[in-house]
């Protein structure tokens, strides 16, 4: 095995999903723990002084207690290098979530154990079914009421048709709460008493005890006795009823390992690691337009999945995060820019534990690293060594919501237009500049969007502004394979044509019929609700 195989072996790029307040960050911040990325795990909802998350690192995350971005953070485990994204659970923000989703080659998967599968999670997984991704289930809070085991493994298999295995087992729930029977290593973990600190070296997540199996007569020694009778019917019923653990069928998307435990008491977290480690593949093959990249490719390939403006509001930087697909980077390597064909020398690309960065010496294919970006990357641009190709998958929505926003200060319309350019290049929202008029019009996916934007314009650009509602229903890219029709079609709806951030025509609809109307009237034009950012 070469070098390079050996150490895009050892690599694990995953994500965190979950509905809003499943315990996603939590979860985040005590893997991070685990990994020694991190000496003391901070809390979501801090209250004054007390640590906060540390992937929650923008002011208006801090303020309300909610992932609005995706983070990277990176950190070695055992002998694997961990590529961890924390994905804003927050419908609102689910964009930027599905294009981090085209950047990881597995995915966990966080339920809450009184409320089991909510609207959130079905969504963020119907996006990880697009791509096969593998995905390991954790049902988070078993230390409050839950819902019984068998309830949530039957939803999952028939909500989502997914086939469910539990890796581990609970022993009761909330109060009641004693640990976990490991079953893929015959062995007992015991929650410990009292409340968990954020400290490893103060807390163990869980005092292990080796078993030879459900009837070792340890369990009789260590647990009460009713507690013992109910796992070992529980547990061989599981086996009975649960597909074995398949590796392959793991692998291709089609069956689930279930962990449960308690994110905030630190609790199963370890083998959850442990999880990632043995089973997640290492970085999967990566379709193109013209070849599927396979990872143990000598030359570098990869590509940007995400823009973040300002993650150092002293610098008004622009980071582009940027999938390695194959090859072994190193530090000041010339890649070939293919959207305008230059060559771009990355003297300081960065390694991330989400706000923090070091210099990044050396990467190799499922490895993240960040670009600082004067303007000229954006969103599925490719780079390479060379080759000309474009990867494919990287979406970009039609936004649901439309407003027209205008500064404070009409002396500050430069401005305003620059870091609305910004933040659509950064995928925080669709911008729109109408052919005829002087409002700009922004686009989201849900009204929170508009709240976080106008706090960060104001913060970050210092450009107070007034979001005002329109008329406008919905908003179309619009395309034709005869350039002359498309431009037949603008020159009869100039009013209603307006210009995304990267130039593309885009037709403003008034009203449903509107929309009805020009799709009937011009046959040869495509509206289009999503885009492939590929360039």
């Amino acid at each position: 095995m070469t070098i390079i195989q050996q150490s895009i072996s050892q690599r694990r790029t995953f994500a965190i999903i979950s509905h809003p307040d499943a315990g996603k960050t939590t979860l985040t911040e005590k893997l991070l723990l685990f990994g020694g990325a991190i000496q003391m795990a901070g809390a979501v909802k801090a209250r004054g002084n007390a640590r906060r998350a540390h992937s929650d690192w923008m002011k208006v995350e801090r303020e309300r207690g909610i992932s609005v971005a995706s983070s990277v953070m990176t950190f070695e485990y055992q002998d694997c290098t961990f590529n961890l994204l924390d994905t804003p659970g927050h419908e609102d923000f689910s964009e930027d979530t599905y294009r981090t989703l085209t950047a990881v080659d597995s995915a966990i998967m966080v339920i809450d154990a009184a409320k089991g599968i909510e609207k959130q999670t079905l969504k963020l997984f119907e996006v990880c079914r697009l791509r096969n991704v593998p995905i390991l289930t954790f049902i988070n809070k078993m230390d409050r009421d839950a819902r019984d085991p068998y309830e949530i493994i039957d939803e999952i298999e028939q909500s989502l048709a997914l086939d469910a295995t539990p890796a581990s087992w609970p022993i009761g729930m909330g109060r009641d709460f004693l640990g976990c029977y490991d079953i893929f290593n015959d062995q007992l973990l015991l929650m410990p008493k009292g409340k968990a600190s954020g400290n490893i070296e103060n807390n163990n997540s869980s005092l292990i005890e080796k078993c030879s199996s459900l009837n070792d007569r340890k369990l009789d020694k260590i647990l009460p006795n009713y507690a013992v009778a109910k796992l070992r019917e529980e547990v061989e019923m599981a086996r009975e009823l649960c597909p074995k653990f398949d590796l392959g069928a793991y692998r291709e998307g089609n069956l689930s390992p279930i962990f449960f435990g308690s994110a905030i008491n630190n609790f199963g977290v370890r083998e959850l690691l442990n999880g990632i480690g043995n089973y997640a593949p290492s970085p999967r093959p990566q379709p193109t337009q013209n070849r599927t990249i396979e990872p143990i490719e000598n030359k570098v390939t990869g590509f940007v999945f995400k823009i973040q403006a300002n993650m150092d509001p002293k610098h008004r930087d622009r980071i582009a995060f940027f999938r390695i697909s194959s090859g072994h980077f190193k530090r000041g390597m010339k890649l070939k820019h293919i959207r305008d064909q230059k060559i771009l020398t990355l003297h300081n690309p960065v390694l991330f534990l989400a706000q923090d960065r070091e210099t990044a010496t050396e990467a190799y294919a499922g490895d993240i690293i960040g670009i600082p970006n004067h303007g000229n990357l954006r969103i599925g641009d490719a780079l390479t060594e060379g080759e000309d190709i474009n990867f494919t998958g990287i979406p970009s929505f039609a936004p649901e919501l439309l407003q027209t926003v205008r500064p404070e200060d009409p002396m500050k319309a430069k401005h305003l237009g620059r870091a609305l350019q910004q933040l659509a290049e950064e995928g925080a929202a669709q911008v729109f500049k109408p052919r005829i008029g002087a409002d700009w019009i922004v686009g989201v996916i849900g009204a929170l969007q508009f709240e976080v934007m106008a706090d960060r314009i104001r913060t970050e650009y210092e450009v107070p502004v007034i979001f005002e509602s329109t008329s406008l229903f919905t908003a179309r890219w619009i395309e034709a394979t005869d350039n002359l029709k498309l431009k037949q079609f603008i020159n009869s709806n100039t009013t209603a044509i307006a210009d995304d951030h990267d130039n593309a025509a885009v037709f403003l609809a008034r009203n449903a019929w509107h929309l009805d109307r020009a799709t009937e009237d011009f046959p040869d034009i495509k509206f289009l609700t999503t885009r492939e950012q590929t360039h």
